[in-house]
């Protein structure tokens, strides 16, 4: 049993939550606006998500760690969503986040982008994941659905996940164009709650889409290094860069400070219908770029198999 660690978020109203990102979001785009809405139906384009909201016991889970990736890979660390979702106190969860593939399931290493509603004692698990890995015809983002390979609800080494009963309800709608400062959308976010929380951690998370544009996404090598990764320009240089466009739908976890835990504080992953997905970096277009989210700020955080050794490298 991987050690499962519990943390009550400060839990501001959406109210309130609209006006600081509105105020914040201002200094680092043109344009921002920012309002308490009924969350679109997810199930519908762009986002075909197996359930129709992100609201319902909003919690995080930040599951294993980096440390289990460099500097040196641990690839025993596997887990499953399902088991997830009961460690969180939460049968039948909604997951949407940003993790590693199962490199025993895929036999190489890839990023996970993990969409599923976990098994419940009424209904099996709907898995609409994708996986992001380098095409070893031509090097170039190979973006699969889970489900067209694969059965199971496995991940491998980490995963920043934001979790829900999958419901429609109230949520932030986010709209943001044209930036103007040097922060990427999910940072920007995070550094607006921690300068406005302080001591007092908020956790957020959901999904936005980049409208507009074009982003800098990595995707790690299907090999894991074989020599140690102890800084991050070693990391850097090991993973694969591509500037991708949009549409890219898009799924962060964000944790405005951490509470002694050792968490991932921000982690989103991407993916679209025309083949492109990863991890997403920033936007590489910043006068025509558009953002539009949908986010919630959660209740729980679990942390589950914290690495006992940590370091800062590959947080980014």
């Amino acid at each position: 049993m991987a050690k499962v660690e519990r943390f009550a978020f400060h839990v501001p109203s959406l109210e309130e939550l609209a006006g600081v990102l509105q105020k914040g979001l201002k200094e680092n785009f043109a344009d921002a606006q920012v309002s308490v809405v009924d969350c679109p139906d997810l199930t519908q384009e762009p986002f075909n998500f197996p359930a129709k909201g992100i609201c319902g016991k909003p919690r995080i889970a930040d599951v294993g760690g980096v440390p289990y990736l460099i500097p040196v890979v641990r690839k025993e660390k596997v887990y499953d969503l399902n088991t997830v979702a009961k460690d969180i106190e939460l049968p039948g969860a909604f997951f949407l986040g940003a993790g590693a593939a199962s490199s025993k399931v895929l036999g190489v290493n890839a990023e996970l982008i993990p969409i599923v509603q976990t098994k419940s004692e009424k209904k099996p698990a709907v898995n609409g994941s994708y996986i992001a890995q380098i095409n070893p015809a031509d090097k170039g983002c190979l973006l699969e659905k889970y489900s067209s390979k694969y059965t199971d609800c496995e991940f491998g080494l980490l995963a920043n996940l934001y979790a829900s009963e999958g419901q429609p309800g109230k949520v932030i709608e986010v709209k943001a164009n044209g930036r103007t400062g040097e922060l990427n959308f999910v940072s920007c976010l995070r550094q607006i709650l921690e300068k406005h929380y302080g001591e007092k951690p908020v956790g957020m998370g959901g999904t936005f889409i980049i409208q507009k544009g074009k982003a800098k996404i990595h995707i790690m090598p299907p090999e894991f290094s074989a020599c140690p990764l102890n800084t991050d320009e070693d990391v850097n240089n090991w993973l694969k860069f591509f500037e991708m466009k949009a549409p890219l739908i898009c799924q962060p976890v964000i944790v405005s400070r951490d509470p002694g835990f050792d968490l991932r504080l921000e982690h989103t992953h991407c993916f679209s219908q025309h083949g492109e997905g990863g991890h997403y970096h920033q936007d590489t277009s910043p006068e025509s770029v558009g953002y539009l989210g949908y986010l919630l700020p959660a209740e729980l955080l679990f942390r589950i198999d914290r690495p006992p050794e940590t370091h800062r490298v590959g947080r980014d």
